[in-house]
């Protein structure tokens, strides 16, 4: 029957790796909560740009009536400019 003692070397190797694990998960924990404020801060920046996006959809709807009149009357002068260009043309012919 074998019995293994462990080296008093590997227990302060152990232990240092324990150390340096914690060392690293504390610092890797620490920039995951930056990482999630950082997020919040995004978020509620995100959040503030659609809301002052949605305050001009009254705006835009009323641009988009406005576009949508002017551009039938402007249709109707280019028609009459075609048929007035063409007299000319015949005019002159």
């Amino acid at each position: 029957m074998s019995t293994t003692r462990p080296n008093p070397a590997d227990l302060s190797q152990q232990t240092f790796f324990h150390q340096q694990r914690a060392l690293l998960v504390s610092g890797i924990a620490a920039s995951m909560d930056s990482v999630l404020t950082n997020l919040n801060r995004l978020n509620r920046s995100v959040e503030a740009v659609i809301a002052v996006g949605n305050e001009f959809s009254s705006v835009e709807a009323l641009w988009s009536q406005f576009e949508s009149v002017m551009g039938t009357q402007e249709e109707q002068p280019a028609g009459e400019g075609t048929e007035e260009g063409e007299t000319t043309e015949i005019l002159r012919g």
